[in-house]
């Protein structure tokens, strides 16, 4: 009796945080509920392929067999990643359908993961349900100017969906766990299916209201217009999306590198996959911690100027890898999960803020859906850089501190209007020489 009591008051604080402010009526509650459902999904899915691909290996095969599975899904992303982008703007309308149809795309493809699990039709399936969350994720982002409640801004919007996926995602990651225990990898990919089937109703009960698009401008990335309808999104949202995509280089770098560096070094004290998991967790749990934390003081206090936010960001992160690459093993590693974490949380709350105020209210759907694009790209860079040094902690924290060390610089002149990299004018006078 005093379970049901306290469970019933769990589900109630659940729905008080979801519909505070006004987001029931806005509609942030809705579109809340379909992003939980699509971080739950990909959660599932690197827990069922994750026993296949990296715990049933030693440290050589899991290695080859990851750079195989990201060869066939994250190289193609790259390339199609910068037109998710531009494809999105010309829906005008039926992004609800179009989320729908993502989420149903991506049951699909979990479906055809767990039918055809030890053969070559893994990989162009799990290419295909990348691309379909990523496209989801930048719907997303394209859908919360439409639903902010009057009661707070933007960027606090988007902090507060990102906490709430982050829990979705691992509550979604437990229970296929225990659904992978129980029968296997094709159990937890079904139930991803299902997790998939449940988000393409859940997006269709979004308010039609963010349909209403009319007037909406394109943007660019450049910080000159190329086309007269579209509009360049000026150097402070270039300042900021140079410092994201730095962190957010080294988030992906963290995920897979964490995870051979781990493994290798368990391998040679013959540890067990127990132990493995157990020193992931500790890695793992800090950059949980460090998004929640990030999120949650974004979400309720002022951060003053985004600029410096953004920029500190970056220098935190190189601080922590710094330190990891002077003093390697696990616990500075959970040191750069946490540090790194909480810097992307901030640094994406801040990005959100700058576009808030650069851009005119017509432009901000199509500038958070491209610069989202920019930033999983980014991630994926990193993850590619992860995945190809050698398991040693000093030599891929050394790599990644000189990365972010360029991404910082770069960051920097940024904010002044310049860049390391020469512009498409000195280009093509180079290429006439």
């Amino acid at each position: 009796m005093r379970g049901r009591e306290l469970s019933g008051r769990a589900v109630d604080a659940f729905h008080r945080m979801h519909g505070a402010d006004g987001a029931e009526k806005s509609g942030l509650t809705s579109l809340s509920y379909a992003l939980m459902l699509n971080y739950a999904s990909d959660a599932a899915l690197a827990v069922a392929l994750a026993n296949t691909l990296f715990f049933s290996a030693a440290s050589a095969e899991s290695q080859g067999k990851v750079a195989l599975y990201l060869l066939v899904t994250l190289a193609p992303f790259a390339l199609i990643a910068p037109l998710i982008g531009p494809a999105l703007d010309r829906v005008q309308h039926g992004r609800r359908v179009a989320m729908s149809v993502a989420s149903a795309g991506q049951a699909l493809m979990c479906v055809i993961i767990a039918v055809y699990f030890d053969t070559w039709a893994l990989y162009p399936a799990a290419l295909g349900k990348l691309v379909l969350s990523k496209s989801f994720i930048v719907l997303k982002s394209a859908i919360t100017p439409r639903v902010v409640p009057p009661d707070i801004t933007l960027s606090k919007t988007n902090a507060r969906l990102t906490v709430f996926g982050l829990a979705a995602a691992g509550v979604g990651g437990g229970v296929a766990s225990l659904f992978s225990w129980l029968t296997d990898s094709p159990g937890a990919l079904l139930f991803a299916a299902t997790i998939c089937g449940v988000g393409a109703f859940q997006a269709m009960r979004i308010p039609s209201w963010v349909e209403h698009t009319e007037g909406e401008e394109p943007t660019t990335l450049h910080t000159r217009p190329l086309r007269r309808r579209k509009r360049h999104i000026g150097p402070g949202v270039v300042h900021a999306l140079w410092g994201n995509g730095s962190v957010r280089l080294l988030t992906g770098f963290l995920m897979l590198f964490a995870a051979f560096a781990v493994k290798a070094g368990a391998e040679q004290n013959d540890d067990g996959p127990f132990v493995q998991l157990l020193l992931l967790g500790v890695i793992g749990g800090a950059a949980g911690l460090g998004g929640f934390l990030g999120n949650a003081v974004g979400s309720r206090k002022y951060l003053g100027r985004p600029d410096q936010v953004i920029t500190g960001a970056v220098a935190a992160t190189l601080g922590a890898t710094v330190l990891a690459a002077i003093l390697p093993g696990v616990p500075t590693a959970a040191v750069v999960g946490l540090v790194g974490a909480t810097a992307s949380a901030l640094a994406k709350i801040s990005l959100d803020a700058v576009i808030q105020h650069d851009l005119p209210e017509r432009s901000r759907a199509s500038a958070f859906g491209r610069s989202e694009t920019v930033l999983q790209l980014a991630w994926c860079c990193g993850g590619a850089v992860g995945l190809l040094l050698p398991p040693t902690y000093w030599l891929g924290f050394l790599v990644i501190s000189a990365l972010l060390a360029l991404g910082l610089v770069q960051t920097l002149l940024a904010r002044h209007g310049r860049s390391l990299l020469p512009s498409p004018d000195a280009l093509r006078r180079a290429v006439r020489r």
